[in-house]
């Protein structure tokens, strides 16, 4: 079982530098705590470690975000089949990170990324509108199961929520509500499998509260940072991160070499 009194003290101000990067661009842009977190710090340890790490700041920054926004109960209406879906999908994905070797998820993190990044992808929004119900199941399972295996549930979303050019006022409300009940979710699938404990949760409340400062001045310093800046250089961060996680799964899997010192 993971503790944070594991690692040597250079990581764990690594963990903490992670934590409030991370909040601070949640707070910017109003999504990617765990999207920038969770590949961050697989690129020190395992996915699964990252994700467990991550659990209650994740939660925290989600619940924070929510009741931040004026548009949540309405919201929550909106897309109810479309969280309920992301829910089942998240157990069913949890389910799976807690019984299978957690190597290949680098890659899977990687592959999700870079589909977050190509944002030309979209689905017309006849079909969209004419199966309703199908669109959010079929969304809200891969989306949940995206983030039951690997922390980044946006990256399946966001292709559904462009298509139907979803306004910002209800785009991050919906999509925190989607995080909140997979983050839920995937903490009780981990906790009956043993991989949660008491002592877990009380390691990483402080990365939560860390998490909750940086959200905050994240918020605060929205009106004065060009967003599309920000976004700018979160694309390239994800892509780098994204190149060095597929490096470290093909060097795990035997299929490449370090090459420094030959």
């Amino acid at each position: 079982m993971i503790s944070l009194l594991q690692f040597d003290t250079p990581v764990l101000i690594a963990i903490i530098a992670v934590i409030l990067f991370s909040g601070l661009i949640h707070g910017t842009l109003g999504l990617g705590f765990p999207m920038v977190a969770t590949p961050m710090l697989a690129t020190m340890m395992d996915v699964r470690s990252a994700i467990l790490i991550t659990l209650l700041p994740t939660m925290a920054v989600n619940i924070a975000s929510i009741v931040n926004s004026k548009a949540r109960l309405e919201t929550a209406r909106q897309f109810s089949p479309l969280i309920l879906f992301a829910l089942v999908g998240s157990v069913i994905g949890s389910g799976v990170l807690a019984i299978t070797d957690p190597a290949p998820f680098r890659v899977v993190l990687a592959g999700l990324i870079l589909l977050y990044l190509w944002n030309g992808l979209r689905i017309p929004q006849q079909w969209l509108a004419n199966n309703a119900l199908l669109a959010m199941a079929l969304f809200g399972l891969t989306a949940g199961m995206a983030a039951g295996t690997t922390n980044v549930m946006v990256a399946v979303l966001i292709i559904y929520f462009l298509s139907l050019e979803t306004p910002r006022a209800t785009l991050v409300p919906a999509l925190n509500s989607c995080f909140l009940v997979g983050k839920a979710s995937q903490i009780v699938v981990l906790a009956i499998a043993g991989l949660v404990s008491l002592r877990l949760v009380l390691e990483t409340a402080p990365l939560a509260l860390v998490a909750i400062v940086a959200l905050v001045l994240g918020q605060r310093l929205q009106p004065r940072i060009q967003v599309t800046t920000y976004q700018a250089m979160l694309r390239k961060l994800l892509l780098l991160l994204a190149i060095v996680l597929i490096y470290q799964f093909l060097h795990e899997a035997g299929l490449i070499a370090w090459s420094v010192g030959r």
